[in-house]
């Protein structure tokens, strides 16, 4: 890889990783819109690792307060408001997880695809619109209760489709349950850490069974660099600007976006 091909990889993977915007149908439709090789197993990894960091170190005192009182309320020691979001991210998991594990092979073998792309793009900005529009938008994400955790985790495993986008679909549920706009970001963004964790662990395994390969160095850690930090700064600005722009400007893209594929490979 060079280092115009680094830059941009992880810079798309970092800022498209939480934008509603799908950062899987990016880092397909790059390569294959530039006959770029492919970045290899390794890269992707790196460049997760680094989103995986940049939300860890955002929401690092939610996330101290929510692990101490999750500790507390195994212990016995009760059920506060940080607890049942401790409880509802793990839980919110499992839905997608469980659908990763048994669809892998599907999705990867039949569903990415620019045609697949191209109708999810459409389809989940067209609802992700709705909800912002139809949203009663008053709930605060330590709110959320056991029906919004299961509806909100059924949605993110459709994120396993490219194109969907993991944190446009998390955020659609999450209006559609009447969370305000930063209220479900939020709890999009804490959803993102264990299953951002589950697939880089799952995609090591696999770099780990692979033949050896000469690895790039270089490129892994620059990468990792380069998508932590445009991480950092996209879950920032997205949250202080969502209450004053809100979803419309990330509709329109994803509309441009569809109609611009289907114009080009149908």
């Amino acid at each position: 890889m060079d280092l115009v091909q680094t830059l941009v990889l992880a810079l798309i993977q970092g800022l498209t990783e939480f934008l509603p915007i799908s950062s899987a149908a990016h880092l397909i439709l790059v390569p294959e819109l530039t006959d770029w090789a492919d970045q290899g197993l390794s890269f992707d990894v790196a460049t997760h690792l680094g989103s995986l960091v940049a939300v860890m170190l955002y929401f690092r005192r939610e996330l101290y307060a929510m692990s101490a009182a999750w500790l507390d309320s195994v212990r016995g020691r009760g059920l506060s408001p940080d607890a049942r979001l401790a409880w509802a991210v793990l839980f919110g998991t499992l839905p997608a997880a469980l659908a990763g594990w048994l669809l892998h092979d599907l999705i990867a073998t039949h569903l990415r695809s620019a045609q697949v792309i191209a109708v999810t793009t459409i389809v989940f900005a067209l609802l992700l619109g709705y909800a912002d529009w139809r949203g009663k938008r008053t709930r605060h994400e330590r709110s959320i209760g056991w029906k919004d955790v299961l509806l909100i985790g059924i949605a993110q495993a459709f994120a396993l489709i490219p194109g969907t986008s993991r944190s446009g679909v998390t955020i659609t549920a999450g209006l559609l349950l009447g969370l305000t706009r930063q209220a479900a970001a939020r709890y999009s963004f804490l959803l993102s850490i264990p299953i951002i964790a589950l697939a880089g662990g799952f995609e090591t395994l696999n770099l780990l069974q692979a033949p050896p390969t000469e690895v790039d160095w270089g490129a892994i850690m620059l990468g990792a660099v380069v998508a932590g930090i445009s991480a950092y700064l996209c879950i920032h600005f997205f949250l202080k600007l969502l209450a004053r722009i809100g979803m419309l400007p990330f509709v329109v893209y994803r509309l441009l976006l569809g109609g611009f594929l289907v114009f080009l490979f149908w």
